[in-house]
């Protein structure tokens, strides 16, 4: 039997599959992030076989996301990516608007030693698999990073001053030309798919900052401290569930001068001011020099996430 679920008193039912954001499930319901018809099971008798469901960051939003796909991995194949398959269906078919261009982003998070474990690499692509065959690709695989209270955080050099972002257009002025030669996938997506440099930095603010409900105020612009000349800006903040550094960028003609890692410190400063009990950033795994200045800061690589798309 495919089926959403009747209600959030299904919830421990769909918790018969585990991942490692189920303890986000019940909240997601409360708030509205997430709604008992967008999560389907297949079920034998007693025995879940298999689930999905989609997100929102928005109450009353369509889905945004897939961010659960998971399956009885004791099921034999082929029945086991039959099963997968046929639920995605139909789940698909009935929680997307019929209308819709092009499927939300699929995004699960893995281990980071994913590929050298035999199991966790069945489990993470034989989920890969069915979505493969229903035209989704891989986008982007992503290190998951983190920051814990005690570890040490750089002392300001002297060479920037920070100031508060004013508004909207001031920090969209900076992330503007930060967007040239970005080394995020999804911001050269945004790129590739005709925006142009300001209006994929208009996109990115009004689609994840303008939804922060943390102070503006922790929003940082760093200046050069001899000539108040911008050179970039961080923005720590708190998502729907941990304190994040959101985005740290360096104007293109101070790139290379070891900026980055005072732009992180400082937003790392600012999250840790507030007792934060931790401290979330994610970066490309292609994002070399980014990685790299996460890695300096202390900040530990707990997981990785995959990203896959359609169209």
């Amino acid at each position: 039997m495919f089926r959403p679920l009747t209600g959030a008193d299904e919830l421990d039912l769909f918790c018969r599959l585990s991942y490692t954001l189920d303890h986000e499930l019940a909240d997601d319901l409360a708030e509205g992030r997430r709604l008992p018809s967008w999560m389907w099971v297949a079920v034998r008798e007693d025995r879940v076989l298999a689930r999905i469901s989609w997100w929102t960051g928005r109450k009353g939003g369509t889905p945004q996301a897939l961010d659960f796909f998971d399956l009885d991995d004791s099921l034999p194949e082929p029945e086991r990516s039959e099963v997968g398959a046929e639920l995605l269906r139909r789940a698909a078919e009935a929680v997307l608007p019929a209308d819709v261009s092009q499927w939300p982003e699929y995004g699960r998070f893995v281990p980071p030693d994913w590929r050298e474990n035999d199991a966790h690499r069945d489990v993470v692509e034989s989920r890969m698999r069915i979505l493969e065959s229903t035209g989704a690709r891989l986008m982007v695989e992503r290190l998951r990073l983190e920051w814990r209270p005690g570890t040490p955080v750089a002392e300001p050099s002297g060479r920037l001053v920070f100031r508060p972002v004013k508004d909207r257009e001031d920090l969209v002025t900076l992330m503007t030309p930060v967007m040239e030669g970005t080394l995020d996938a999804h911001s050269q997506a945004d790129l590739a798919g005709g925006l142009s440099l300001r209006e994929a930095a208009e996109l990115h603010y009004d689609e994840e900052f303008a939804h922060f409900k943390t102070p503006q105020s922790w929003w940082r612009i760093a200046e050069r401290a001899d000539s108040g000349e911008p050179v970039g800006f961080v923005v720590p903040a708190r998502n729907s569930y941990h304190p994040i550094i959101a985005y740290v960028g360096v104007l293109p003609a101070h790139r290379g001068r070891g900026y980055i890692d005072e732009l992180l410190a400082e937003g790392t400063r600012v999250l840790a001011a507030e007792d934060v009990p931790r401290i979330r950033a994610a970066t490309d795994l292609a994002n070399v020099p980014m990685a790299k200045a996460f890695a300096r800061a202390g900040y530990v690589n707990f997981e990785r996430a995959l990203n896959m798309t359609w169209g």
